[in-house]
């Protein structure tokens, strides 16, 4: 069977306005005056890990439903300019959209609409195993109707990668992605006891990898039955955003798994691109190319000789 696709990115596409606040969390207050502007851009999870994978050199396909609406076609737009491929399900409700608040830190708070998904939403069947099956593995956003997409791309054989965020471990709607991927990224952000919750994953599911991303701390991966710290690497500019963060580190982690490396060095690429996400402002998509990142994770190597 042909495998015209590296990567299929199911979910995940939306608009994001960006919103610069003094401090996070915000005090109260009648009105702010945003001076550096509110900005409008294309871009959440399934959209960053597409671009990611597709600026690594990995030829990437996005499944998405989206509404006929400015906001879809910001998001058509920005897979045209990006030379990404996009095959697009009409949605009614219309296309997803949240309002990050990103503080001077770097850190953000998001507030998803979620009037514009449905638990009845699904993708069509014969659409979603014609590009699993010219897929070589499939990325799966945890939005809704990619949890319906599931056991269709189980039967079809590809490897499933997913990320929770920032799970808590104990979240429900989170288990069935959790189960059926091959390769787990999660936050620490809201896990209590991260090895405790990895080595769950493995043994409730199907993972036999799994990637606990600790912001500035570094990560935690889980191969072989072995727990291991990976080390944060410096950014090569400040960090202005952290948002976007965790989808270059799952790009950059499934381009070192598709392109034959071991464990390690694929968290290692993670780190490097997630670690550049972060000096791009929110209000920008611009992910690591691939000689960037092999520079800069040889040179992170080198350094921990």
């Amino acid at each position: 069977m042909s495998r015209d696709t590296d990567v299929l990115v199911v979910g995940g596409a939306g608009v994001d306005t960006i919103v610069y606040v003094p401090e996070l969390p915000l005090p109260y207050a009648d009105s702010y005056m945003i001076r550096s502007g509110i900005e409008t851009r294309a871009g959440q999870t399934g959209d960053f890990v597409a671009l990611g994978l597709s600026a690594l050199g990995l030829r990437t396909h996005h499944l998405e439903m989206l509404g006929d609406d400015p906001e879809g076609e910001l998001v058509r737009a920005l897979h045209r300019d990006r030379g990404v491929g996009l095959t697009v399900i009409p949605q009614p409700a219309g296309t997803k959209r949240a309002v990050n608040l990103v503080g001077p830190d770097g850190r953000r708070l998001s507030l998803y609409d979620a009037s514009r998904s449905h638990s009845e939403d699904r993708f069509p069947e014969p659409v979603l195993r014609a590009l699993a099956d010219g897929s070589r593995h499939v990325h799966v956003a945890i939005t809704h109707p990619a949890a319906h997409a599931l056991p269709v791309l189980r039967d079809t054989g590809v490897t499933l990668s997913t990320d929770l965020h920032d799970w808590d471990g104990e979240n429900a709607y989170h288990e069935p992605f959790a189960r059926a991927a091959d390769v787990v990224f999660v936050s620490t952000a809201r896990l209590t006891d991260p090895e405790r919750t990895m080595r769950h994953l493995v043994e409730r599911g199907r993972a036999r990898i799994v990637v606990a991303t600790a912001g500035a701390e570094g990560a935690y991966l889980l191969s072989d039955d072995e727990v291991t710290h990976v080390p944060a690497v410096a950014p090569p500019a400040p960090v202005v955003d952290s948002n976007g963060a965790g989808d270059a580190f799952a790009a950059g982690f499934l381009f070192g798994l598709l392109s034959g490396e071991p464990p390690r060095r694929c968290a290692l690429y993670g780190a490097v691109a997630g670690a550049h996400a972060c000096t791009v402002p929110a209000t920008r998509t611009a992910a690591a190319g691939r000689e960037e990142l092999l520079t800069r994770a040889a040179e992170a190597e080198s350094a921990l000789r």
